[in-house]
């Protein structure tokens, strides 16, 4: 993959104060090559070309489930978070804010067509494994504009969360199936089933190298399946719905609701639909 911003735009030679950054990795077959190319790579290309043009302040979107960071996306994250906060602290004239949001809608509307057309919501052990406070891209637009203007949001690291109360997947569910109407129908899979592929997985890339995404792709598949979406209390070791911050106005319910009469056009999951 070429490096980002080589070739110099005409638009480019224009004076900047902010960048904000919302590049990241698919989760495609080539997981982990991404994961280095793009959460890393091209991030950092897009903080050296911004800082050439002016910029003074970086809004950087990544993920909070770097808190707890075992995939390689994760690890990419960090390692351009821990670099940004350098640059920080050796230039004067420079500031950060890194968002760190849980679920968005999106990614939680795989499955809504499949309970409109009568199948089964399919989740993994007894559907409380995990919880988040999903936002909407709105709201989460509407935050970073408040680390552009908000002097509480410079040089900060920013988890979070959409407005109400976390939502385990048995609770997201139950809210479509009460939307279309229906009694609610379950298919719980066992999560040790992800765990028997993935140790298949980790040990045929020991003999066959090139199978390495395929067994990343399965790691992220059980990282979300059972890792909640929440800030990881280091007190305790555990997720806290009640540490999270919620922020905005729109509602996961208002959502399934809107994509029940429209569809998901415009917030197609692509590769990184699981359902």
């Amino acid at each position: 993959m070429p490096s980002l911003f080589t070739h110099q735009s005409p638009e480019l030679t224009k004076h900047v104060s902010v960048l904000s950054s919302s590049i990241k990795s698919s989760f495609s077959n080539k997981a982990c090559w991404d994961s280095w190319k793009i959460d890393y790579e091209a991030t950092k290309n897009s903080l050296v070309a911004g800082k050439k043009f002016g910029a003074s302040h970086f809004v950087l979107l990544s993920a909070i489930c770097v808190q707890k960071p075992l995939l390689e996306f994760q690890r990419a994250k960090l390692k351009f978070e821990a670099e940004l906060m350098k640059e920080a602290e050796g230039d004067d004239g420079f500031t950060y804010s890194i968002v760190r949001p849980t679920a968005f809608f999106k990614s939680l509307g795989g499955q809504v067509d499949l309970v409109k057309d009568g199948k089964p919501y399919v989740m993994f052990g007894d559907g409380k494994l995990c919880a988040c406070k999903p936002i909407s891209e709105q709201d989460l637009a509407s935050f970073i504009s408040d680390c552009v203007l908000k002097e509480d949001k410079i040089n900060q690291i920013l988890p979070i969360g959409g407005p109400g109360k976390a939502l385990t997947p048995l609770e997201q569910g139950e809210m479509l199936f009460k939307l279309v109407g229906k009694e609610p129908k379950f298919l719980k899979v066992p999560i040790g089933i992800m765990d028997f592929a993935i140790g298949i997985l980790d040990f045929l890339v020991k003999i066959f190298p090139s199978m390495e995404d395929a067994a990343e792709f399965g790691k992220i598949g059980r990282y979300y399946a059972a890792e909640s979406m929440l800030i990881l209390d280091p007190e305790t070791g555990e997720y806290s719905a009640e540490k999270t911050p919620s922020y905005g106005t729109n509602t996961l319910e208002e959502f399934f609701a809107r994509v029940l009469r429209e569809g998901m056009a415009g917030q197609e999951l692509g590769e990184q639909s699981i359902f």
